[in-house]
């Protein structure tokens, strides 16, 4: 698979700064939903690189398991660090929210297409 489809929620992370700067958005709302990105990929990565090794051991319930809690766990720490940014300044949750919706639907495109154009890969 391509890195640009692989890296796009990244490479909307990063053109989305300027943009914040340039238009004066709140920092703080980039920098909460940058972070919690950040952290939840990472720890779906970690968690992608464990179920790996479980699947080579033939441990398949166990990796389903593993992903399916690491997905819900990222969704919840993105959530809840919106929400605690957004109680503590309405305008920096919005931005926020409206980052991490971008980078969302950015992460979905980009596995769809890698799943159409490149079906022999695993992801």
């Amino acid at each position: 698979m391509p890195a640009l489809l692989r890296w796009a929620d990244l490479v909307v992370l990063a053109l989305a700064l300027p943009v914040f700067l340039v238009f004066g958005f709140p920092m703080l709302g980039y920098a909460v939903a940058a972070g919690a990105w950040l952290v939840g990929r990472g720890l779906h990565l970690a968690a992608e690189r464990h179920a790996m090794s479980s699947l080579r051991a033939g441990n398949r319930r166990g990796a389903l398991g593993l992903m399916a809690a690491a997905t819900l766990g990222r969704v919840w720490l993105v959530a809840l660090a919106i929400l605690l940014v957004g109680l503590a300044d309405r305008e920096s949750g919005l931005a926020a929210a409206l980052l991490a919706a971008a980078l969302v639907t950015t992460l979905l495109a980009s596995q769809a297409f890698a799943r159409l154009l490149y079906p022999e890969e695993e992801s």
